[in-house]
């Protein structure tokens, strides 16, 4: 079973090489409500191992200078692969100038160890999708004595000793998260939280239950709640339909005074003659463009400095 898959060009962190850790089977501690593999039992360990040399050699066969970044995944979650700090170091003497990001739902930053190896690595990804305990459980659908007040205090705590690139992701699930009182706790818990960038996303792919996810407009308006100086991204696209309205200057210096925004998202909510005047606004320098890890927002230039970007 290959382990190694791509590149994939990804919107969010450019060409990525991913090396799944769990090739044969699900082996994860969630089983979230939105998952597009199979429901299973959850599961705190791995049973079915990948060697660390068998990785190793098959990304020496597909490694090269043209990947940004290589991309630690697997079918459940990537922390319980029990050789992940060998592994890591093995990957860090033949990368180069290549990155390495792993996806993880966050919950083993728990485990001191876990906690330290991740520090190793040059980009983390760690999914937040509810802080309150019983949505928590509804949508993650945890393993067993899995704290979601624990996951925050190490979360918040792995943000401030952490020195590379930090990504939270929010997954919304109509209906359970994307209610205002869940999206004011997450509000709270992020503005704690040193992220590079924080990415809503919503139901991409086929969910493992009967479950549905937001629109675009609903996604942009749940935006729009948390705090202006988070470095808040939509990353979902799938449900998203152009809006083309029309924005005023005003309306558009509001906009991004609220929300920074991508050249997509432009697409997907200004008419034509609203984009003229943001253009108008770019030239007179109103406007600028700031680049969040491998994403260009447009940003007021008063804002520059007061948007909370690590």
């Amino acid at each position: 079973m290959k382990t190694i898959f791509g590149p994939i060009n990804s919107r969010r962190f450019g060409s990525s090489l991913g090396i799944d850790l769990s090739p044969a089977l699900k082996q994860c501690n969630f089983d979230c409500l939105y998952c597009e593999l199979a429901p299973s039992a959850t599961t705190d360990k791995q049973i079915e191992v990948i060697e660390v040399s068998t990785i190793i050699n098959e990304l020496k066969t597909h490694l090269n200078d043209k990947i940004d970044v290589i991309t630690l995944t697997a079918n459940g979650e990537p922390t319980l692969y029990p050789y992940l700090d060998e592994l890591i170091d093995e990957i860090n003497k033949i990368k180069n100038s290549t990155q390495t990001l792993i996806l993880t739902n966050s919950a083993t930053l728990v485990d001191d160890k876990t906690f330290s190896l991740l520090l190793k690595l040059d980009q983390v990804k760690l999914s937040l999708d509810a802080i309150s305990s019983s949505i928590f459980k509804r949508i993650d659908r945890p393993h067993k004595d899995i704290d979601i007040n624990k996951i925050v205090q190490k979360v918040e705590e792995f943000s401030h000793i952490y020195k590379g690139k930090l990504f939270i992701e929010i997954l919304f699930v109509r209906g359970l998260n994307d209610t205002k009182e869940e999206i004011s706790k997450l509000n709270e818990v992020l503005l704690k939280v040193k992220a590079t960038r924080i990415d809503l996303g919503t139901i991409d792919r086929p969910p493992a239950y009967p479950v549905e996810g937001l629109s675009y407009k609903e996604l942009y308006e749940a935006s729009l709640q948390f705090d202006s100086s988070l470095p808040v991204h939509l990353a979902s696209r799938v449900h998203a339909e152009p809006n083309n309205t029309f924005y005023s200057n005003e309306d558009i210096l509001n906009t991004l005074d609220k929300r920074p925004l991508t050249i997509e998202d432009i697409n997907l909510l200004f008419d034509e003659d609203s984009k003229k005047r943001l253009e108008e606004l770019i030239s007179k320098k109103t406007v600028v463009t700031k680049k969040i890890g491998s994403l260009e927002f447009y940003i007021l230039h008063d804002n520059e400095k007061r948007k909370r970007l690590k």
